[in-house]
């Protein structure tokens, strides 16, 4: 997945279809308030109905968090970075995730949209549940799934403001140059984006020491000014190769 030009402005059209280009794009809000309702009465619903306890279903939870946080290193690096043969394949993985990494700050596709989004959460509690189902815990999938949702939130939540915003604050730094570099610099590392624990654990965190902001400024790439120097030096070669 390389692409000639990246465009820190504008969107790919992905589709010819009208009605289908807008249902790839959505806004935060819009899937926060679809799956917030679905959290609350996911839990309640644990507690009044299946009379799982609190403690409990607070594990459960967390736990829940904690998987996606693994799920989302892994689906990153396995699957959006899978280097495709077929030209279909390669359509498809542009769809879901390359044309992100064409176009970094198209605010409207930086979570998935809600049609898709709603299909891949029944996918995704319907392998948790019924396999739990069948080793009788099943209904422990009520109060494990939500844990899962609040992290996919969370996770979608910070790639928007990694893309959208400078760093709220200092601790926070590191986590949005991780992300950076994985765009701008090398999209074979750095693959964790509401955390780089996974990286960490796998291998595949930048080395900070050297890829430190006033590192990587004297070797010519000037981090913290990351996307106009990138739209320089495209202006740059783009010019070159009109005067050559």
């Amino acid at each position: 997945m390389n692409f000639e030009k990246i465009n820190n402005k504008g969107q790919a059209r992905l589709f010819k279809n009208q009605y289908l280009e807008y249902l790839t794009k959505t806004h935060p809000l819009v899937i926060w308030g679809l799956y917030i309702p679905l959290i609350s009465l996911l839990i309640y619903h644990s507690k009044a109905n299946l009379g799982i306890r609190g403690l409990t279903i607070t594990a459960l939870f967390l736990a829940g968090m904690f998987t996606w946080s693994l799920f989302e290193y892994l689906l990153h690096r396995y699957l959006f970075h899978f280097v495709a043969e077929s030209e279909r394949a390669k359509k498809i993985l542009y769809v879901l995730h390359g044309n992100h990494h064409e176009f970094p700050r198209d605010k409207e596709r930086l979570f998935m949209p809600p049609a898709p989004s709603l299909i891949f959460a029944i996918v995704f509690f319907s392998i948790m549940y019924f396999p739990a189902t069948a080793l009788g815990v099943g209904k422990y999938a009520f109060a494990f799934f939500p844990g899962f949702v609040l992290g996919y939130l969370m996770y979608g939540t910070m790639h928007y403001a990694i893309h959208a915003w400078k760093p709220p604050y200092k601790w926070m730094k590191p986590l949005w140059r991780n992300h950076h570099l994985h765009h701008y610099k090398d999209m074979e590392l750095g693959f964790g984006v509401s955390s780089t624990l996974w990286d960490h654990i796998f291998g595949t965190m930048f080395d900070h020491t050297i890829d430190a902001p006033e590192k990587v400024e004297k070797a010519g790439i000037a981090f913290k000014n990351v996307y106009k120097e990138q739209k320089r030096e495209l202006l740059a070669g783009d010019q070159s190769r009109i005067t050559g």
